[in-house]
Protein backbone atom coordinates (compact mmCIF):
# COMPACT_ATOMS: atom_id res chain seq x y z
CA UNK A 1 0.00 0.00 0.00
CA UNK A 2 1.68 3.32 -0.97
CA UNK A 3 2.21 5.83 1.92
CA UNK A 4 -0.41 8.50 2.52
CA UNK A 5 0.79 12.48 2.30
CA UNK A 6 -0.13 13.84 5.67
CA UNK A 7 -2.60 16.68 5.29
CA UNK A 8 -0.94 20.39 6.35
CA UNK A 9 -3.19 22.72 8.57
CA UNK A 10 -6.86 22.66 9.14
CA UNK A 11 -8.07 22.10 5.78
CA UNK A 12 -5.97 19.19 5.52
CA UNK A 13 -7.10 17.93 9.18
CA UNK A 14 -11.18 18.22 7.76
CA UNK A 15 -10.32 16.27 4.49
CA UNK A 16 -8.78 13.78 6.30
CA UNK A 17 -11.60 13.41 8.66
CA UNK A 18 -14.04 13.12 5.63
CA UNK A 19 -11.79 10.79 3.77
CA UNK A 20 -11.94 8.83 7.08
CA UNK A 21 -15.73 8.68 7.40
CA UNK A 22 -16.02 7.96 3.55
CA UNK A 23 -14.16 4.81 4.01
CA UNK A 24 -16.09 3.40 7.34
CA UNK A 25 -19.12 1.26 6.26
CA UNK A 26 -22.00 2.69 7.93
CA UNK A 27 -23.78 1.47 11.03
CA UNK A 28 -27.42 1.30 12.30
CA UNK A 29 -28.40 2.69 15.76
CA UNK A 30 -28.81 -0.56 18.12
CA UNK A 31 -32.42 -0.99 19.10
CA UNK A 32 -33.17 -0.43 22.64
CA UNK A 33 -33.54 -4.11 23.21
CA UNK A 34 -32.52 -7.49 21.53
CA UNK A 35 -31.72 -11.09 22.27
CA UNK A 36 -35.59 -11.87 23.60
CA UNK A 37 -35.94 -14.96 25.42
CA UNK A 38 -38.18 -16.59 27.55
CA UNK A 39 -36.28 -16.97 30.77
CA UNK A 40 -38.94 -19.43 32.39
CA UNK A 41 -43.09 -20.72 32.01
CA UNK A 42 -44.72 -20.83 35.09
CA UNK A 43 -47.63 -23.16 36.06
CA UNK A 44 -50.90 -21.46 35.86
CA UNK A 45 -52.82 -24.00 37.33
CA UNK A 46 -51.12 -23.57 40.34
CA UNK A 47 -51.79 -20.16 40.25
CA UNK A 48 -48.45 -18.84 39.12
CA UNK A 49 -49.66 -15.52 37.37
CA UNK A 50 -46.94 -12.91 38.13
CA UNK A 51 -48.68 -9.70 38.65
CA UNK A 52 -45.48 -7.43 40.27
CA UNK A 53 -41.42 -7.71 40.60
CA UNK A 54 -38.57 -6.47 41.67
CA UNK A 55 -34.72 -7.47 40.65
CA UNK A 56 -32.61 -8.87 43.30
CA UNK A 57 -28.85 -8.12 43.06
CA UNK A 58 -27.43 -10.87 41.60
CA UNK A 59 -30.08 -11.02 38.64
CA UNK A 60 -32.47 -12.92 40.45
CA UNK A 61 -35.86 -11.84 40.34
CA UNK A 62 -38.95 -11.16 43.15
CA UNK A 63 -42.49 -11.57 41.90
CA UNK A 64 -45.71 -12.04 43.36
CA UNK A 65 -47.76 -14.97 42.74
CA UNK A 66 -51.39 -13.21 41.99
CA UNK A 67 -53.64 -16.21 42.73
CA UNK A 68 -51.34 -18.16 44.68
CA UNK A 69 -51.04 -15.12 46.55
CA UNK A 70 -47.54 -16.08 47.20
CA UNK A 71 -44.39 -14.63 46.69
CA UNK A 72 -41.30 -16.11 44.79
CA UNK A 73 -38.08 -15.73 43.34
CA UNK A 74 -36.87 -16.54 40.39
CA UNK A 75 -33.26 -17.16 39.85
CA UNK A 76 -31.07 -16.06 36.30
CA UNK A 77 -31.37 -19.81 35.46
CA UNK A 78 -35.25 -19.87 35.35
CA UNK A 79 -35.43 -21.14 38.64
CA UNK A 80 -38.36 -20.70 41.39
CA UNK A 81 -38.44 -20.81 44.56
CA UNK A 82 -41.20 -19.99 47.10
CA UNK A 83 -40.32 -17.34 49.42
CA UNK A 84 -43.75 -16.99 51.14
CA UNK A 85 -47.76 -17.66 51.08
CA UNK A 86 -49.78 -14.85 52.33
CA UNK A 87 -52.25 -15.67 55.36
CA UNK A 88 -55.14 -17.85 53.95
CA UNK A 89 -58.80 -16.21 53.45
CA UNK A 90 -61.71 -19.00 53.64
CA UNK A 91 -63.85 -16.18 52.26
CA UNK A 92 -62.63 -13.38 50.12
CA UNK A 93 -64.28 -10.71 48.50
CA UNK A 94 -61.36 -8.89 46.44
CA UNK A 95 -63.36 -6.60 44.16
CA UNK A 96 -62.82 -6.72 41.13
CA UNK A 97 -61.67 -10.23 40.96
CA UNK A 98 -63.20 -12.15 43.77
CA UNK A 99 -59.73 -13.81 44.88
CA UNK A 100 -57.55 -12.97 47.91
CA UNK A 101 -54.62 -11.88 45.67
CA UNK A 102 -50.83 -10.87 45.85
CA UNK A 103 -50.75 -7.60 44.16
CA UNK A 104 -47.50 -5.15 44.82
CA UNK A 105 -43.66 -5.62 45.81
CA UNK A 106 -40.85 -3.72 46.11
CA UNK A 107 -37.60 -4.61 47.87
CA UNK A 108 -35.25 -2.88 50.57
CA UNK A 109 -31.63 -2.39 49.99
CA UNK A 110 -30.67 -5.09 52.86
CA UNK A 111 -33.40 -7.59 51.43
CA UNK A 112 -36.26 -7.07 53.46
CA UNK A 113 -39.70 -7.41 51.12
CA UNK A 114 -42.81 -5.59 50.98
CA UNK A 115 -45.92 -6.62 48.68
CA UNK A 116 -49.68 -5.80 49.04
CA UNK A 117 -52.27 -8.34 49.97
CA UNK A 118 -56.23 -7.97 48.68
CA UNK A 119 -58.93 -10.21 50.08
CA UNK A 120 -62.08 -7.77 50.42
CA UNK A 121 -61.58 -8.63 54.13
CA UNK A 122 -59.90 -7.53 57.03
CA UNK A 123 -56.78 -8.79 56.14
CA UNK A 124 -56.35 -6.62 53.38
CA UNK A 125 -52.63 -4.38 53.77
CA UNK A 126 -49.13 -3.90 53.30
CA UNK A 127 -47.21 -7.46 54.76
CA UNK A 128 -43.43 -7.22 55.19
CA UNK A 129 -41.11 -10.24 54.57
CA UNK A 130 -37.80 -10.35 56.40
CA UNK A 131 -34.52 -11.94 55.26
CA UNK A 132 -35.03 -15.01 58.00
CA UNK A 133 -38.60 -15.31 56.31
CA UNK A 134 -40.87 -14.08 59.05
CA UNK A 135 -44.03 -12.50 57.48
CA UNK A 136 -46.06 -9.95 59.04
CA UNK A 137 -48.36 -7.75 58.42
CA UNK A 138 -47.74 -3.59 58.76
CA UNK A 139 -50.48 -1.89 57.93
CA UNK A 140 -54.41 -2.40 57.38
CA UNK A 141 -55.82 -1.38 53.92
CA UNK A 142 -59.83 -0.46 53.11
CA UNK A 143 -61.17 -3.90 52.24
CA UNK A 144 -63.41 -2.29 49.78
CA UNK A 145 -60.36 -1.49 47.78
CA UNK A 146 -57.45 -3.18 45.50
CA UNK A 147 -53.97 -2.29 46.94
CA UNK A 148 -52.15 -2.83 43.67
CA UNK A 149 -48.69 -1.28 42.67
CA UNK A 150 -46.29 -0.99 45.70
CA UNK A 151 -43.30 1.47 45.63
CA UNK A 152 -41.01 2.35 48.63
CA UNK A 153 -38.96 5.83 49.32
CA UNK A 154 -36.44 4.12 51.28
CA UNK A 155 -34.51 7.48 52.28
CA UNK A 156 -37.85 8.83 53.63
CA UNK A 157 -38.82 5.57 55.08
CA UNK A 158 -42.39 5.76 53.17
CA UNK A 159 -44.03 3.13 50.86
CA UNK A 160 -46.30 4.22 48.35
CA UNK A 161 -49.49 1.87 47.32
CA UNK A 162 -51.29 2.65 44.79
CA UNK A 163 -55.55 1.42 44.88
CA UNK A 164 -56.57 0.71 41.52
CA UNK A 165 -60.77 0.57 42.54
CA UNK A 166 -60.61 3.87 45.45
CA UNK A 167 -58.08 5.56 42.73
CA UNK A 168 -55.92 6.77 45.46
CA UNK A 169 -52.13 6.82 46.53
CA UNK A 170 -51.52 5.78 50.05
CA UNK A 171 -48.36 6.37 52.05
CA UNK A 172 -47.37 4.20 55.02
CA UNK A 173 -44.32 3.68 57.20
CA UNK A 174 -42.12 0.78 56.19
CA UNK A 175 -41.73 -0.18 60.27
CA UNK A 176 -45.48 -0.17 60.37
CA UNK A 177 -48.45 2.52 60.91
CA UNK A 178 -51.67 4.04 59.57
CA UNK A 179 -51.76 5.02 55.90
CA UNK A 180 -52.52 8.42 55.01
CA UNK A 181 -54.32 9.06 51.74
CA UNK A 182 -51.19 10.88 49.90
CA UNK A 183 -52.69 12.00 46.57
CA UNK A 184 -56.05 11.39 44.66
CA UNK A 185 -58.31 13.16 42.21
CA UNK A 186 -59.66 12.38 39.08
CA UNK A 187 -56.53 11.31 37.34
CA UNK A 188 -56.31 8.33 39.28
CA UNK A 189 -59.42 7.36 39.53
CA UNK A 190 -60.44 4.56 37.27
CA UNK A 191 -63.43 5.06 34.83
CA UNK A 192 -64.69 1.71 34.45
CA UNK A 193 -62.34 -0.70 35.65
CA UNK A 194 -59.27 0.15 37.24
CA UNK A 195 -57.40 3.16 37.68
CA UNK A 196 -53.99 3.98 39.89
CA UNK A 197 -51.71 0.93 39.02
CA UNK A 198 -48.35 1.01 38.83
CA UNK A 199 -46.19 2.81 40.67
CA UNK A 200 -42.81 4.41 41.00
CA UNK A 201 -40.51 6.54 43.26
CA UNK A 202 -38.19 8.29 40.97
CA UNK A 203 -36.48 12.01 41.50
CA UNK A 204 -38.30 13.28 43.29
CA UNK A 205 -41.51 12.32 42.00
CA UNK A 206 -44.19 9.26 42.74
CA UNK A 207 -45.18 8.00 39.10
CA UNK A 208 -48.82 6.04 38.39
CA UNK A 209 -49.97 4.65 35.72
CA UNK A 210 -53.89 4.68 35.14
CA UNK A 211 -55.04 1.50 32.88
CA UNK A 212 -58.52 3.00 32.08
CA UNK A 213 -57.24 6.34 30.94
CA UNK A 214 -53.54 4.90 29.40
CA UNK A 215 -52.12 7.06 31.39
CA UNK A 216 -48.32 7.85 33.06
CA UNK A 217 -48.69 10.42 35.68
CA UNK A 218 -45.99 11.90 37.82
CA UNK A 219 -46.53 13.40 41.07
CA UNK A 220 -43.43 15.67 42.73
CA UNK A 221 -42.69 15.23 45.85
CA UNK A 222 -42.74 18.43 48.16
CA UNK A 223 -39.91 19.32 50.44
CA UNK A 224 -42.68 18.26 53.26
CA UNK A 225 -43.56 15.05 51.96
CA UNK A 226 -46.60 16.55 50.79
CA UNK A 227 -47.58 15.40 47.04
CA UNK A 228 -47.96 18.36 44.43
CA UNK A 229 -49.83 18.42 41.21
CA UNK A 230 -50.40 15.25 39.73
CA UNK A 231 -49.16 16.30 35.71
CA UNK A 232 -49.43 13.77 33.03
CA UNK A 233 -46.30 12.84 31.47
CA UNK A 234 -47.78 10.36 28.72
CA UNK A 235 -51.46 9.59 27.87
CA UNK A 236 -53.05 7.13 25.09
CA UNK A 237 -51.08 3.62 27.00
CA UNK A 238 -54.31 1.40 26.80
CA UNK A 239 -54.03 -1.45 28.76
CA UNK A 240 -50.64 -0.04 30.90
CA UNK A 241 -50.17 -2.03 33.89
CA UNK A 242 -46.69 -1.51 35.89
CA UNK A 243 -43.79 -0.18 34.33
CA UNK A 244 -39.46 1.05 35.05
CA UNK A 245 -36.77 3.32 34.63
CA UNK A 246 -33.51 2.37 32.81
CA UNK A 247 -31.45 4.37 34.09
CA UNK A 248 -32.21 6.22 37.66
CA UNK A 249 -30.94 9.39 36.52
CA UNK A 250 -33.10 9.87 33.49
CA UNK A 251 -37.19 9.93 32.75
CA UNK A 252 -36.47 7.02 30.11
CA UNK A 253 -39.48 4.24 31.26
CA UNK A 254 -40.31 0.70 29.87
CA UNK A 255 -44.10 0.24 30.10
CA UNK A 256 -46.10 -3.06 30.28
CA UNK A 257 -49.55 -2.83 28.09
CA UNK A 258 -51.40 -5.30 28.87
CA UNK A 259 -54.12 -5.72 26.95
CA UNK A 260 -51.85 -4.94 23.69
CA UNK A 261 -49.45 -7.43 24.42
CA UNK A 262 -46.58 -4.97 24.00
CA UNK A 263 -44.02 -3.33 26.19
CA UNK A 264 -42.97 0.18 24.60
CA UNK A 265 -40.32 2.72 25.66
CA UNK A 266 -41.35 6.43 26.42
CA UNK A 267 -38.05 8.74 26.18
CA UNK A 268 -37.85 11.86 28.06
CA UNK A 269 -38.91 13.86 24.63
CA UNK A 270 -42.05 12.15 23.97
CA UNK A 271 -41.11 9.76 22.06
CA UNK A 272 -42.21 6.39 22.06
CA UNK A 273 -41.50 2.42 20.28
CA UNK A 274 -42.58 -0.60 20.60
CA UNK A 275 -40.03 -2.77 21.95
CA UNK A 276 -41.94 -6.14 22.88
CA UNK A 277 -44.49 -7.82 21.26
CA UNK A 278 -46.38 -11.08 21.60
CA UNK A 279 -44.27 -12.58 19.55
CA UNK A 280 -41.47 -12.31 21.60
CA UNK A 281 -43.81 -14.29 23.84
CA UNK A 282 -45.98 -11.57 25.45
CA UNK A 283 -49.09 -12.87 27.12
CA UNK A 284 -51.02 -9.99 29.05
CA UNK A 285 -47.36 -8.50 30.69
CA UNK A 286 -47.66 -6.90 34.25
CA UNK A 287 -44.35 -5.78 35.21
CA UNK A 288 -40.83 -4.73 33.54
CA UNK A 289 -37.83 -4.81 36.02
CA UNK A 290 -34.24 -3.69 34.77
CA UNK A 291 -31.32 -5.23 36.21
CA UNK A 292 -27.97 -3.54 35.08
CA UNK A 293 -28.34 -4.17 31.30
CA UNK A 294 -31.05 -7.00 31.50
CA UNK A 295 -34.85 -6.29 31.05
CA UNK A 296 -37.38 -8.58 32.97
CA UNK A 297 -40.43 -8.62 31.85
CA UNK A 298 -43.40 -10.82 33.64
CA UNK A 299 -46.75 -11.96 31.72
CA UNK A 300 -49.61 -13.27 33.74
CA UNK A 301 -51.54 -14.18 30.93
CA UNK A 302 -54.92 -13.60 32.23
CA UNK A 303 -55.85 -13.78 28.26
CA UNK A 304 -55.05 -16.63 25.76
CA UNK A 305 -52.36 -17.84 24.92
CA UNK A 306 -52.55 -19.72 28.76
CA UNK A 307 -48.58 -19.00 29.35
CA UNK A 308 -47.36 -16.71 32.65
CA UNK A 309 -43.96 -16.79 32.02
CA UNK A 310 -40.70 -14.19 32.67
CA UNK A 311 -39.28 -12.97 29.70
CA UNK A 312 -35.26 -11.38 29.50
CA UNK A 313 -33.88 -8.97 26.91
CA UNK A 314 -30.77 -7.31 26.93
CA UNK A 315 -30.83 -3.32 27.16
CA UNK A 316 -28.80 -0.90 25.15
CA UNK A 317 -28.95 2.52 26.76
Amino acid sequence: MPRTPRPAGAAGIAAAVLALLAASPATAAAPPLSDARILVHLDLAAGQMPENSTPEPDGSLDVTFLSAHQIARIAPDGGVRILATMPAEEHPNTPLVGFAAATGIARAHDGTLYATYATGTALTGVYRLDCDGTLRRIAQLPPEGLPNGLALDEQAGVLYSADSVLGVVRRIPVDGGEPTVWAGGSPLQPTGFLGANGIKVHRGAVWVSNTDTGALLRIPVRQDGTAGPVGTRADGLAGIDDFTFTDAHEDTVLAALNSADQVVRLAPDGSRSVVLTAEDGLTSPTSVAVHRRTVLVTSAAFAPPPDPNVLTARLHR
